[in-house]
């Protein structure tokens, strides 16, 4: 079962990709993503590993400084 630390929020997904919100939204339109909706208030999660797949498929991998950045979020809420 995932864990909710497992997902990022749209903003964290688009920064680790390195694209806007926008264009996250419409590859979730296009099929092209798939964004998991929170119940209680319809926002978008994307799954990690859904987001690391999108970077091996365009051939790119996220900057340093936002991997870092991430890390230290997801020590925190350990």
């Amino acid at each position: 079962m995932d864990k909710i630390r497992d997902y990022l929020r749209i903003s964290e997904a688009a920064e680790y990709l390195g694209v806007s919100p926008g264009t996250l939204r419409n590859w979730e339109h296009q099929g092209k993503i798939r964004a998991h909706r929170v119940p209680q208030n319809g926002y978008r999660l994307f799954r990690l590993s859904d987001l690391k797949a999108v970077l091996r498929d365009v051939g790119k991998s996220p900057l340093k400084r936002v991997r870092a950045k991430l890390v230290r979020r997801d020590q925190r809420r350990a």
